[in-house]
């Protein structure tokens, strides 16, 4: 049988993957996607979506119980955990066929197997019905990452679990470990510890969240710790012995190795890129610490082979991966493309409270040589936050004290995931301190604060 000929061949159908098929068929190249697993991959069958969906049953069960303050009577109230699993794999099941219809809709070809490259241009698929002999020109790698497992920390499925494991907990833990403080275990202890399990979450950085502004990284952690978390910074889980229904954990401390007993243990200490079984080494595609190495444009070095989202590297968002998407479907298509810039990506956390930020941390503006003005404002000066229940919070932002540059902004409190994208905006259309303190924000309004957080930093705040 010949080979199917195309103008591109992408593999992987997560949120890099299907964007860029759907893109490049958008712009009348003859497009094919291969995935071995789940149309719209980790992100909407087992990562952002699922995870929100969870994370939603827990809000609302934790609003529940402060029904009293609002005025509002609730008694008796319980969670279905398996009601809860239940709605959330409908969810992801819901988007995922959406990826299909779009697939379709794009008339993009889509096939279901494991990709390599045997050679420059060629892509031979398996699938259940034998093998497929593909030819491009253009390649995009989008094949995405896995969990990380720490020898001796394996999960096993039934006391040690990646995320995959606890979006489908088999029960309901009691004692919870935690390891990693990214936004994947935290989203899960803050899930788990509001529905009442006895959490205790390990970092080996000095602080929670350490991807985050030092400032909010603290106050997350004294919420944390209030919700009744146990957190441990600068430690290490060191080994974990597995005995019937309970897990011990040597937890290293300064120097210091203490055993405590958990009936579940989820670890979250990063991912791997799925670099392997494509034959990229043989291709010449250089490869750092399981990632492949791209320029700007997401090109490998071998002609015709980009690779985009969390193969790519940091940092590793959906939103990256489809912007990356995007923006390679438009090269190959001839157009003028942009670069998409780590620095200017929001980074999302559905903990509770919600953490969120863009652009550069306090930390690094002043490592970087600039010299900085600071500003922040608190929830509790906020009117809708106040009627919402939700005075807990902060807003921060950072400028250039010279250009009025909004270097980076970096927030925690209700709703903050979806206040950033002002900020986002305000970055990509090159904004300065003026245009934001001109700008009218509606009230009352969480985003009112950010109006307040840029007047704070040039002293101008009204009220606070």
């Amino acid at each position: 049988m010949a080979a199917q000929s195309f103008d591109v061949i992408v593999i992987g159908a997560g949120p890099g993957g299907y964007v860029a098929a759907i893109r490049a068929a958008q712009l009348g190249l003859k497009t094919a996607v291969i995935e071995r697993e789940n149309l719209g991959g980790i992100c909407l069958n087992w990562g952002c979506i699922p995870t929100k969906a969870m994370l939603r049953s827990s809000e609302v069960f934790h609003l529940m119980h402060r029904a009293k303050e609002f005025g509002l009577k609730a008694d008796g109230i319980g969670y279905d955990l398996d009601a809860v699993v239940k709605r959330s794999r409908g969810v992801a099941k819901q988007l995922s066929s959406g990826v299909a219809h779009l697939l379709k809709k794009n008339k993009v070809t889509v096939i279901m197997g494991e990709a390599t490259i045997p050679a420059k241009g060629k892509v031979t698929v398996k699938t259940d019905k034998g093998t497929e002999e593909l030819t491009a020109k253009n390649i995009i790698l989008a094949t995405g990452a896995r969990a990380r497992e720490l020898p001796g920390l394996e999960a096993d499925g039934d006391l040690v679990w990646t995320y995959r494991h606890a979006l489908t907990a088999p029960r309901m833990p009691k004692k919870l470990l935690v390891i990693g403080s990214g936004a994947i275990g935290i989203e899960f202890a803050s899930f788990f510890n509001t529905l009442g399990a006895d959490t205790t979450v390990v970092e080996v950085m000095d602080r929670v969240l350490p991807v985050e502004d030092a400032e909010i990284s603290g106050m997350a952690k004294k919420a944390f710790e209030k919700q009744g978390m146990k957190i441990m910074e600068k430690s290490m889980v060191k080994q974990l012995d597995r005995a019937k229904g309970k897990v011990t954990a040597h937890i290293e401390t300064g120097g210091k190795v203490e055993k405590m007993e958990f009936d579940t243990v989820i670890s979250a200490v990063g991912i791997v890129g799925n670099v392997e079984g494509l034959g990229l080494e043989a291709l010449g595609v250089q490869i750092d610490r399981t990632h492949v190495v791209t320029d700007a444009f997401c090109r490998t070095g071998v002609e015709g082979l980009y690779a985009i989202g969390d193969i790519a590297g940091a940092p590793w968002l959906a939103h990256k991966a489809s912007h990356e998407g995007v923006m390679v479907a438009e090269l190959i298509a001839g157009q003028h493309a942009h670069p998409v810039k780590p620095e200017s990506i929001a980074g999302c956390t559905y903990c509770h409270p919600q953490v969120a930020s863009v652009g550069y941390t306090e930390a690094k503006a002043k490592e970087l040589g600039y010299e900085i003005k600071v500003g922040r404002f608190p929830f509790v000066g906020n009117g809708k936050a106040i009627a919402l229940g939700e005075p807990e919070g902060m807003i921060k932002t950072i400028f250039d004290a010279k250009t009025g540059e909004l270097l980076g902004a970096h927030m925690i409190g209700a709703e903050v995931t979806e206040l950033i994208q002002g900020y986002v905006v305000g970055r990509q259309l090159e904004t300065t301190e003026e245009d934001l303190m001109n700008t009218v924000f509606p009230h009352p309004t969480l985003s009112e604060m950010m109006h307040e957080s840029v007047l704070n930093a040039f002293d101008r705040t009204i009220h606070f």
